[in-house]
């Protein structure tokens, strides 16, 4: 069983970028709880660390123009070309990847909890979570993910 098991749940989000250029709906599965990250790509994609909860492919549906950028070889970051908005983090390698979508687009993931934490021993001193959440360091998180190349 994932952490993210007793999360998951059905229903209706809806979310807007920073100039509302970019509207996003989720219309079914989700993980109602959110994850963050520490690596170097995430603290330079968005000043400070990244947090995402999933959404399944067929759940997402957006209105408005958005643009990609391939950060890693096997995912690609969604923003906002008008705002700069990020939108979503997805894997490039599988058309039905999960969408990890930023919570704060979303008013009512204001309540989801913090469930895990990763690249932990990477985070900025000025930076610390706090809560009961799993956390795992690079090498822990690379371990178990080997087609992680690093961090930057």
């Amino acid at each position: 069983m994932s952490i993210a098991d007793p999360y998951r749940t059905t229903g209706v989000l809806h979310g807007q970028c920073l100039c509302k250029n970019v509207s996003i709906t989720v219309n079914g599965d989700y993980i109602a709880a959110v994850g963050g990250c520490h690596c170097g790509i995430c603290q330079k994609s968005n000043g400070v660390f990244w947090a995402a909860f999933q959404a399944n492919a067929d759940a997402v549906t957006w209105t408005g123009d958005v643009a990609t950028f391939a950060s890693t070889p096997f995912a690609e970051r969604t923003f906002c070309p008008t705002c700069g908005s990020n939108l979503w983090l997805r894997d490039t390698g599988d058309k039905n990847a999960v969408f990890e979508l930023m919570p704060a687009l979303f008013p009512e993931a204001a309540t989801f909890p913090l469930i895990s934490e990763i690249y932990t021993d990477r985070a900025p001193a000025y930076v610390t979570l706090s809560g009961d959440h799993r956390r795992a360091t690079r090498s822990e998180y690379e371990s178990k993910n080997p087609h992680i190349e690093g961090d930057i």
